[in-house]
C-alpha cells in the first residue's frame, strides 16, 4: 500500500541496515506486470498548495540540464543508477516521494531543499540537504551515504534545486513533508489494521508486504516490511509520519479516501513487522529503543503477537 518506504527518501523524514518478517495472506496479488501504475491526480490538498515545481518537460538542454537529468533518473530509479549506495531495499527514493519527488504532501524535493540546513533533534545537529540526503540513502534505503563531492549526491542536489527553481526558502513551505493526522478516537488497532491492509493495500505490495518488481527486477511497489524494506531508523517507522503518509496519499491515485482511524490502523499495522536494525543500533533493542525510539508512536522494542521487534529475527508467516 504505501508506496513507502522509502528512500527512502527524503522524507523530511528519515532511515539504515538489515531484518525480517509475517504476513496477512489474502487472494494472491496478481503479478506487476498486470498492474498499470495510476497517474497521480493533484489530491485535496494539492488545491492549496502555492507553489508549482517546473514539469520534466522544462528540464533544461545543456549541462547543468545532464547532471538534473541523471538526478531524475537516481531518484526515480535508485538501485540502477545509485546501487553502490543502495542496500538491499525493494525500493526507489520515488516510493516514498511520489511524482518523481513533485507531489505536495509526499514529501516533495522541493520542500525539502528550501527547509535547510536547520537544526534535527534526530541527530540533534544542523542538518545540510546533503546531509538529508546522506541519511536517506542510510535509513530509507537501508544502504550507505554517498560521500560529500560524489556524483550521486551532485546530481541529486542539482534536481532538488531545479524542482525548487522560483520556491521561497521556508521551512514551513505549504506541501513540505507529510500531513499530521490526528489521533482517532480509537486506539491503533493490529487486526483493524490487518483488515485496511488486505482491502487496500496487499494487491500492489503483496499479501506479504514484500512489494513487487518488474521483469528487470527494478521496483514496481515497494516492500512494506521484511529485509527489502526501510530500516527501524527511517522516519517512516513511526507511526505519525507513516499514518500521514498513508493518508495523504494511498492507496496510490486514491489519496484522501481512507479515514483517520484507516490510516492509524494500517500504518500500525505495517510497522509492527520486522524489518532491518537500525543502524544506530546500541548492542541491544533495550539500549537502542532507549536513546533512539522512546515514543508511543514508534514500535521498535515493543513486543507484538510475542515478537520483540528491533531483535532482528524474522516473524513466521
Amino acid at each position: 500500500m504505501v508506496a513507502i518506504a522509502a528512500v527512502f527518501i527524503i522524507m523530511t523524514i528519515r532511515t539504515e541496515p538489515a531484518e525480517k518478517i509475517k504476513p496477512v495472506m489474502t487472494d494472491a496479488a496478481p503479478t506487476s506486470a498486470a498492474i498499470a501504475t495510476p497517474a497521480i491526480p493533484a489530491g485535496p490538498a494539492m488545491a492549496a498548495i502555492a507553489f508549482r515545481p517546473p514539469s520534466e518537460a522544462a528540464m533544461p538542454n545543456d549541462e547543468f540540464g545532464k547532471v538534473v537529468k541523471l538526478g531524475h533518473d537516481i531518484f526515480t530509479q535508485t538501485e540502477r543508477y545509485a546501487s553502490q549506495y543502495n542496500g538491499s531495499t525493494n525500493m526507489n527514493c520515488s516510493s516514498c516521494h511520489l511524482d518523481a519527488g513533485r507531489l505536495a504532501d509526499s514529501a516533495p524535493l522541493w520542500a525539502a531543499f528550501v527547509s535547510y540546513p536547520a537544526y534535527r533533534s534526530k541527530n540533534e545537529k544542523v542538518n545540510t540537504f546533503a546531509s538529508r540526503i546522506q541519511g536517506c540513502f542510510m535509513y530509507s534505503m537501508n544502504g550507505k551515504a554517498p560521500p560529500l563531492g560524489d556524483p550521486v549526491l551532485i546530481a541529486l542536489e542539482s534536481y532538488a534545486y531545479w524542482l525548487a527553481s522560483g520556491a521561497p526558502v521556508d521551512p514551513t513551505i505549504a506541501g513540505r513533508g507529510y500531513p499530521k493526522v490526528p489521533k482517532p478516537p480509537l486506539s491503533p488497532d493490529y487486526a483493524r489494521g490487518q483488515q485496511v491492509f488486505s482491502q487496500h493495500c496487499a494487491l500492489c505490495h503483496g499479501a506479504d508486504g514484500a512489494g513487487q518488481t518488474d521483469a528487470n527486477g527494478q521496483p514496481n511497489f515497494p516492500a512494506l516490511w521484511g529485509e527489502k524494506s526501510f530500516n527501524w531508523g527511517a522516519g517512516m517507522s513511526n507511526l505519525k509520519n507513516a499514518s500521514g503518509f498513508i493518508k495523504a496519499n494511498m492507496p496510490l491515485g486514491l489519496g484522501g479516501t481512507l479515514s483517520d482511524q484507516q490510516a492509524w490502523d494500517v500504518a500500525l499495522f505495517m510497522n509492527s513487522h520486522e524489518r532491518p536494525q537500525d543502524p544506530r543500533f546500541k548492542g541491544s533493542v533495550a539500549a537502542t529503543r532507549a536513546q533512539h525510539h522512546d515514543s508511543p508512536n514508534d514500535l521498535y522494542g515493543t513486543t507484538v503477537n510475542g515478537h520483540l521487534l528491533g531483535s532482528g529475527k524474522l516473524q513466521a508467516n
